[in-house]
This record gives C-alpha cells, structure tokens and sequence, in this order.
C-alpha cells in the first residue's frame, strides 16, 4: 500500500501499481469523469501514470486552468492528425496551447483556405467519435532521430538534436499518428467535445526571419459547449467595440502613415483625454501631489547615470546638440530626480509627491503596434515619492487606495501582481530583498490578495501590477507600484535627517492610468464608445423637430453651456426619427427633442442612450439638474 496526501490535506492509502485514474475513480465517479491529468509531488502526470510509492497527489480537472491548457495542447494533436490524414505529404512543426486556444505549424504545398478548416474541423470530429487514447512512449536519442527522420519530419529531427543529452525523450500516439511531445495528455479523444479553428497565418519556424515560413492554423476549445458559446461572442463582441474602429465612428482620434504609432487626437478625442486628465489632477491634489513637467529631450549623461542608456537604448529615439548626444525620453523618472536636487530637502518635507503627465516616446516595432494599445509616443501619468524609510508602508498603502478609488470611478474590477527582480536588474541582493519585503508587506496589511509575478520587476526595483479586467472578461495591465532604492543612490539623492546628517531618501515610481491613450483604448472597448455622461465628450444633445423649434434648442444649448454641461444643436433639415437614431449612432448619453409644446412650456422631451422609451417629459431645470448630479457622481450608464 502507499500512502497519497491530497490537495486538500487528506490521506488516502492505495495498492501500490494502481494509476491517477483509479485514484480519481476511488475519490468519487465525477472527479475520474472531469480528471484530465494528475500532479504527483509537483509534477504533471498523464491519468496513466502509476503509484508506486507515497506522494502527494492532486487531481487536474478538465476545466481548470492546467486542466484546459492540456487539453489544448492535446486538441493541437488532433488537428494535426486531421491535417496529415486530408493533405499527405504535410510536414510538423510544432502545436502548443495558448491562451484560450492552441495552434500547430505546417510546412505544406498546399495553402490552406476557411473552407479547409471546415474539412480539418469535419476530420477531427470523426477521429474524437473513435475516442483514441493518448499513449505515451519514452525512447532514447537516437531511436527518436531514427523515428522521425524515416517519417521526413525534419523539424522534429531539429528539435531533438537542440535537446540536452540527459533530456528525456517522450512521444504520444493517438490512433495512427505519432508525435514528438513531453505531455502530459488527456486521456483520449473523446473528451474533445467543444473546439473550433480559427483562422491560418504565416509563422516563420521557430520565430526566425532566417527560417521558412509555415502555415499556422489557430484553433480554440473549452471544456464545455457553453463556455466556447460565450467565447465565441465575446470575440464578435470584441470587434464590435475595437477601439480602432470606434475611435473613426465617434471622431475620437486617427492613425495615420505619415506618423506611423503616432496618434492624432481630434476634438472630440481632447474632450475625452482632458476629462481624465483634470480627473488625475482633482484626485492628486486632494493627496497631497505636486504636478510638475520635465523636458522632453535630455542628455546622454542623464541617461547613462539613471541606467537607462545601457538597460534601454534600444528603445529610445536619440538625437545630437550641439554635437553631444541626447534622448528623447522613455520614462519620466530622470528629470523627476533632477526636480527633487533642486535644493536642499529636510525630513520634514518628506514624503514628497511629484506627479506628472509626461509625454515618452519608445521605439516598438511597427509589426507590435496596435491602435492606441500599442503606440511610439504617449502620456504616462507618473509620480515619484520620495520618503524616508519609514513612511514605505503608508505610502503604499495610499498609493494602493489611489488606485482602486479611480478603478471603481471606471467600473473595472482588477487583480494584483507582485514582479520580482529580473535577470537583468542592477543593485544589491541585500537592497532586492528589502524593497520585495516591504511591497508584500504592504499589500498584506492592506488585506490585498495578489501573486507573485517572478523576474518580471523593473531593472531598478519590484513593482506591484494592477491588470484591470474588462467587460468581456479580458485583463490589461495599467497601474504600478516600483519600490526603488537605485535611483536615489545613482543620482546621490539626500535629505538632512533629525540628526543633522544626510541620509538617502527611498522612493516610489507609479502609475494609475499607465498610458492615457492606452486607457482611452480600454475605457471605449469597455464602455463599447457609450461613455458616462461625465466622460463623453458631447454630453447632451437637442433634437429641434423642426426649424421653427431651433431658437428654442439653441437657448437650451447656452443654459447648458453656461453649466459647463457639453451639448450640441442637430439643425439638419432631417426628420427627427432620423435624428433621434442619429443621436443613438454616435452613442450621445442625452437627446432632447422639443418641439411646440416643449418650447411653451419650458420642458425637454428626454432621450437617454439605449433606452427605448418614448421620451420622459421633464422641466429644462428639473434636467439641467438631473444631468449636474449624474457629473457630480460619475454615473455609469446602465
């Protein structure tokens, strides 16, 4: 008998030789029903795998997140079978899981078409109805070579021979198809139920120029029909609000060859970013910030001493003056160090909060840009503390409470990262080790639930993540937290300390927005282009019925005005169902139509967006105030 210790701590003593299935089975029918795979002390293990001695022991289910990455991989198996048994000849490269979804790389005379991937899809579920199992081979080095050389698969031959020489070597066969793979697998293929292909590409192998270009045909499969349902909709609703296409709609902004990553905001566009940057500028001052600007261009010493020049060259645009190099910045934190030397500083003046709307420019590759995602020149909302050692933990935390009160203004829900020092960073182990300690401290005290993000911290310090999620349920991070004890050294800043000495100040880099042409991306896609009210950047509309009616809508405009409210006039000689859909198109959060009777008595006819009524009566002042309130609060649109 051997004992096995399971996730949940309870101990199950078993025959010895029994597998990770018969151990599902044994714990309950629907656990070996869901289970694709097992972790045995860590490990992941096909259902196959036997016990032979004590271990702990946990069951991976199918619509886990381990669970749905085997079964993808798995899924990328069976496309390939399906591939090679309708287009002989096809030669492997190779088929991962990804997220929410797989791929596989061919190298094939043939070129694949939709209508190809309907025939692959056809296959495939022909081969899931004969529910093959997934069986595993280990093979030596040489046997492996043998193997795949005698079945032309060239790529494969590549593979193992980049493998370490003590590299186990494993293969799984499903049916009559055999491929080169560590696994683990799900069981069989019966348990692919929910799947659809794609689309094809063209992928260079193993991501090299210098290579061939294959064929990649992207798949995607979920553990139940339901969850490819919402899945699929989620995509076709993530069209419906691409930002890129919804920035041309509302004339929010444009992107243009001329300036290629360099967006072009038009008026309706300024509203919008001014908006969140006085929001930015409200928020801050109440904390206790101090906006400041820095140059755009600064010399090479400057980048040299922050680290930058070294760890970032590649990223940043450069220039000579005067014969001298300069840069064109990629981060606002050297001339915030620059700010902080400009006179002597007291303990007394610390903590010291510089935020900055500063405009960076970093050189991304143009096959990586991506609307206002990803762009060459945008506006971080930076701010650098500088405090004594002491005040780490409640700066922190008030950064942390910053940074969920604006995330709650917007709607999103969030989850928390914590990066961890990088192969790449500078300074000493001793000074990681306290900055990582003191962000985790932070975080617990706040009662913050987060993971641990390894290596992926900034070059100079740990940093905390916040990745906002959406409503279609996608994540993207935004706001920072960057403890750091590096750049105070590299620019020798001090303060006199209640001991008349100086002592190096501790600082923190972080950002809300992160990007505000980045957040404007995200606020259309998740607001689908229908802004709350206080973000729009027309909040009201009047909707004259007919030229008679216009003095009247213009005298309802000025009142509005005069109210800071943003509206508009429709003076076209239209009828007014025509305006009044007009009015919805460009997603304006209030229509007022008035006509005779609103015009006698001093009322509005109210349209709000998505809301099909016929149109709620209501005194201009009773409005006027309606709308004040719905600004005031930040409302969201329902």
């Amino acid at each position: 008998m051997v004992k096995i210790t399971l996730k949940d701590g309870s101990i199950r003593e078993i025959e010895s030789g029994k597998s990770l299935m018969e151990l599902a089975a044994s714990i309950s029918r629907g656990l070996a029903k869901a289970a694709v795979a097992g972790k045995v002390n860590g490990e992941l293990k096909d259902l196959s795998y036997t016990l032979i001695q004590d271990a702990e022991v946990e069951i991976i289910t199918v619509d886990s997140e381990e669970g749905l990455k085997i079964l993808r991989h798995s899924t990328s198996h069976l496309m390939a079978e399906a591939v090679r048994n309708l287009f002989p000849g096809t030669i492997l490269g190779i088929g991962p899981a990804i997220d929410n979804g797989f791929y596989y790389d061919f190298d094939s005379e043939h070129v694949f078409t939709p209508e190809d991937l309907e025939k692959i899809e056809a296959e495939m579920r022909r081969l899931v109805k004969e529910n093959k199992s997934y069986e595993r081979k280990e093979i030596s080095r040489s046997d492996s070579l043998k193997y795949f050389s005698e079945e032309g698969e060239k790529y494969k031959v590549e593979l193992i021979e980049d493998l370490p020489e003590d590299e186990v070597i494993s293969m799984y066969t499903q049916g009559n198809f055999t491929d080169l793979c560590a696994g683990p697998h799900i069981p069989s293929t019966g348990v692919v139920k929910a799947f659809k292909l794609m689309n094809v590409a063209g992928a260079y192998w193993r991501g090299s120029e210098k290579n061939k270009m294959l064929q990649r045909i992207y798949g995607t499969v979920w553990a139940k029909k339901e969850d490819l349902e919402d899945y699929l909709f989620k995509l076709e609703e993530a069209k419906r609000r691409d930002h890129r296409k919804l920035g041309v709609e509302l004339d929010l902004f444009s992107l243009h060859d001329e300036g290629p990553g360099f967006p072009f905001f038009h008026p309706k566009g300024m509203v919008l970013r001014n908006q969140l940057e006085d929001f930015w500028r409200q928020e801050h001052r109440k904390r206790g910030y101090h906006e400041i600007k820095t140059p755009i261009i600064l010399s090479r010493d400057l980048w040299e001493n922050s680290g930058h020049w070294d760890h970032y060259k590649d990223n940043m645009y450069t220039t000579k003056i005067d014969d001298e190099d300069f840069a064109v910045k990629p981060m606002n934190c050297p001339g915030g160090m620059i700010m902080y030397k400009q006179k002597l500083r007291s303990y007394r003046d610390l903590p010291l909060r510089m935020g900055e709307l500063g405009l960076v420019h970093r050189h991304e590759l143009s096959g990586a840009l991506n609307g206002l995602l990803r762009v060459r020149n945008f506006t971080q909302d930076d701010a650098h503390i500088f405090m004594l050692p002491s005040q780490i933990k409640d700066e922190i935390s008030g950064v942390i409470d910053l940074v969920d009160r604006f995330y709650k203004v917007f709607g999103f829900e969030y989850h928390v990262e914590l990066s961890t020092r990088p192969e790449n960073s500078m300074g000493a182990d001793e000074t990681w080790e306290m900055a990582t300690n003191a962000l985790q401290e932070a975080l617990e005290a706040k009662g913050v639930n987060y993971k641990i993000n390894p290596g992926d911290g900034a070059f100079y310090g740990p940093k905390i993540d916040f990745h906002l999620r959406d409503c279609l349920g996608r994540t993207w991070q935004c706001g920072t937290i960057q403890l750091d004890f590096q750049m105070p050294e590299k620019f020798d800043l001090t303060y006199i300390g209640e001991d008349g000495q100086k002592h190096r100040p501790v600082m923190i880099h972080r950002v809300v927005y992160g990007s505000i042409e980045r957040f404007i991306a995200l606020l259309t896609e998740h607001y689908a282009g229908a802004f709350p009210t206080w973000l729009a950047p027309v909040q009201v509309r009047v909707l004259p019925i007919s030229e008679r009616h216009e003095d009247y809508a213009q005298d309802i405009v000025r009142r509005l005005n005069d109210l800071d409210i943003r509206a508009e006039v429709d003076e076209r000689r239209e009828k007014i169902s025509y305006k009044i859909r007009e009015a919805q198109t460009h997603k304006i959060p209030f229509a007022l139509v008035v006509g005779d009777q609103e015009a006698e008595t001093d009322t509005v006819s109210v349209r709000r967006y998505s809301q099909a009524n016929s149109g709620e009566k209501l005194s201009v002042a009773e409005f006027m105030a309606l709308v004040q309130e719905e600004i005031a609060s930040k409302k969201q649109l329902v």
